[in-house]
C-alpha cells in the first residue's frame, strides 16, 4: 500500500519540473492527483495515459482560477486531502531597475496565487480532516527565502511571503486537524534553472557548494513533498523543510 493510498491530491505547476514530478510520485503512491498549469505549458499531454493523474489547465493567477480548480478537483474526486501549491516564477532586477509589473509577476503567482487557492481549498480540507482525521497543505518556497542574491528582491520577498503564509495557516488550521509546512528547495536543476546549469561553469560552482557535491534533480523535491503531504506527518505543522543538499551549510 502506497503512502498517500485513497488521498486526493492538488499540485499546481505540474507541467514539468518539480511538479511533474511531484504529481507522478504522488500518484505511485497511491492518490489521485489533479494535475495543474497554464493553458500554454504542455499540461494536456505530460501525464498522458497516467490513469490516477487528471490534467487541468488553469492559471492560477487568473480571477477565477482557483474556484475551478478546487471543483474540478471535487467534481472529479468527489474530495480533496492535499494542496501542493508548487507553481512559481523567478526574475532576476536590481530594485533600482525593477518596474512594477516585474514585481507584481513574481509575487502573484508565487504569493497572491497561492493564498487565494488556499482560501479557496479550505472548506474542502476541513470537510476532508472531518471525515479521515487529517488534510494537508505543502507550499514550495526556496532557500532563498531566507537567504538572497543580487537582483532577486522580488523572488526573495516573494518566497519569504509563503514561510510567513504557511505558518500562519498552520497556526489557523492545526484545530481542524490540517497540518501546513513549506519545503525550501536549493540549486535544482529544473526548466526554470536549465539555462544556467548546463553550463559548465556554472553548474561546477554550485555543485561544489553543496556538501552532497550535486544539483538537486524535482525528484529530490518531491519526496520532501511527500514526506510533508503523507501520514507521517501528522505532528508536523508550521513547519520550514529545506531540501538542498547542505547547499546553505556554509552560508
Amino acid at each position: 500500500m502506497g503512502r498517500l493510498s485513497g488521498k486526493i491530491a492538488i499540485v499546481t505547476g505540474a507541467a514539468s519540473g518539480i511538479g511533474a514530478a511531484s504529481a507522478r510520485l504522488f500518484a505511485e503512491e497511491g492518490a489521485q492527483v489533479m494535475a495543474v498549469d497554464r493553458p500554454q505549458s504542455e499540461i494536456a499531454t505530460v501525464h498522458a495515459g497516467h490513469n490516477a493523474i487528471a490534467s487541468f489547465a488553469a492559471d492560477i493567477t487568473a480571477d477565477d482560477a482557483p474556484k475551478r480548480i478546487v471543483a474540478e478537483t471535487l467534481a472529479r474526486f468527489g474530495g480533496l486531502d492535499i494542496l501542493f501549491n508548487n507553481a512559481g516564477v523567478s526574475g532576476r532586477a536590481f530594485v533600482e531597475e525593477m518596474t512594477d509589473a516585474e514585481w507584481d509577476r513574481v509575487n502573484d503567482v508565487n504569493v497572491r496565487g497561492m493564498f487565494r487557492l488556499c482560501r479557496e481549498a479550505i472548506p474542502a480540507l476541513k470537510a476532508r480532516a472531518r471525515e479521515k482525521g487529517r488534510a494537508r497543505i505543502v507550499n514550495t518556497a526556496s532557500v532563498m527565502a531566507f537567504d538572497t542574491d543580487y537582483g532577486l528582491a522580488a523572488y526573495c520577498a516573494s518566497k519569504a511571503g509563503v514561510g510567513g503564509l504557511t505558518r500562519t495557516l498552520a497556526l489557523e488550521l492545526g484545530k481542524f486537524n490540517i497540518t501546513a509546512n513549506y519545503v525550501c528547495p536549493g540549486a535544482i536543476y529544473t526548466g526554470m534553472t536549465q539555462g544556467n546549469f548546463d553550463k559548465p561553469e556554472i553548474r561546477e560552482v554550485w555543485e561544489k557548494k553543496a556538501a552532497l557535491r550535486r544539483l538537486g534533480q524535482p525528484i529530490d523535491i518531491a519526496r520532501g513533498a511527500l514526506l510533508l503531504a503523507s501520514d507521517d506527518a501528522d505532528f508536523i505543522t508550521g513547519h520550514e523543510l529545506v531540501v538542498d543538499g547542505g547547499l546553505t551549510l556554509r552560508t
